[in-house]
């Protein structure tokens, strides 16, 4: 009696789209294999991985005190090293079948992150299984994830809005000319709404009920048709549970803040770009990618503000990862370590 076959490739290469608030892998030949949120839930005692991904993200805010339900990642850069190397080999096991060497990985880190961040990195890819890590930059991933062909003399603005960070750039020749990184984004947005809610209505609510008030009724520019969403929360007054509604208006008002320093960032990069490029980019527009590219109205405000137009991505969430993806085709220029 034979034995069973089993078919096991050489080596897959992979592109990680490393984020505050969500994880992509992308696989060689495959495409996107799997879109987590990168939370996860650690029992302090014993050190155990307790729920990865969406799992962990549901137990936010409702863990008894030996679970904590974390983000490894803050502001695009590691904020638990630990945590953050077994994340990734966690990851990088679940994306993978069989294949009989370990991975060569690109992971994509924000444009103003520094050497040693870079570095750590490297190093958590490294721990959590890749022989080779290449590390590639958020905007130029963005730009090749959305289809441009970024070794064009021609000048190209990319706005990448995620999680944790928000990521401006010009692009021109395959590299960044001028580029503006702030640590401002998502979260960020997330934050104002819980500090809006808590001072407007005496309310106390989580991360997860300002996201929810943010996909909903959010938006960066006023709407047409006012729009309303029920919530609930504790009251800071009695202490106990109530139910309140909240206008598209009201997010409005309390996005203000972010949303005005990401504008801030825009004006700024393009008060940076040499004129050449300045004038390319006011011909082909601006071109918006990441998770923040969403938000109702967020491109017709920056387009009011810069007098440009700003279009958004095809399917912007995954505009990172596909092209961290598509640069596994040249990861020697990448250099990486």
């Amino acid at each position: 009696m034979y034995g069973r076959v089993v078919l096991v490739g050489l080596r897959a290469d992979i592109g990680i789209d490393l984020g505050t608030s969500s994880i992509l892998v992308y696989v060689k030949g495959k495409g996107i294999v799997l879109q987590e949120p990168s939370v996860v839930a650690v029992d302090q005692y014993t050190n155990k991985f307790l729920a990865v991904g969406e799992d962990a993200r549901s137990m936010l805010g409702r863990t008894p005190g030996n679970i904590i339900a974390k983000r490894p990642m803050r502001n695009g850069v590691i904020s638990d090293y630990d945590i953050t190397e077994r994340l990734l080999n966690y990851f990088i096991k679940k994306s993978l079948n069989r294949y009989l060497f370990k991975p060569r990985v690109v992971v994509c880190v924000p444009s103003g992150i520094t050497e040693v961040e870079k570095r750590a990195v490297t190093e958590a890819s490294n721990n959590a299984g890749a022989i080779r890590t290449y590390i590639i930059e958020e905007p130029i991933a963005a730009a090749i994830g959305a289809g441009i062909d970024i070794t064009e003399p021609n000048g190209n603005m990319i706005i990448d809005i995620g999680g944790g960070t928000t990521d401006v750039a010009v692009i021109a020749l395959g590299g960044i000319v001028v580029s503006s990184s702030i640590k401002v984004a998502g979260d960020d947005c997330d934050d104002a709404i819980i500090r809006y809610i808590k001072k407007k209505h005496n309310m106390i609510v989580g991360e997860r009920t300002a996201e929810k008030l943010k996909h909903n009724v959010g938006c960066a520019y006023p709407l047409e048709e006012e729009k309303f969403e029920e919530i609930k929360g504790r009251n800071l007054l009695t202490g106990l549970p109530v139910n309140i509604s909240v206008s598209s208006s009201e997010i409005l008002e309390a996005l203000q803040e972010p949303i005005g320093e990401i504008v801030e960032a825009v004006l700024s990069t393009l008060e940076k770009t040499p004129p050449e490029l300045a004038a390319d980019i006011a011909c082909k527009g601006i071109l918006m990618t990441g998770g923040g590219a969403l938000l109702y109205g967020m491109d017709k405000l920056l387009s009011k503000k810069t007098g440009i137009e700003v279009n958004i991505a095809h399917n912007p969430i995954e505009c990172v990862a596909r092209g961290t993806g598509k640069s596994l085709a040249w990861m020697n220029l990448l250099g990486g370590k």
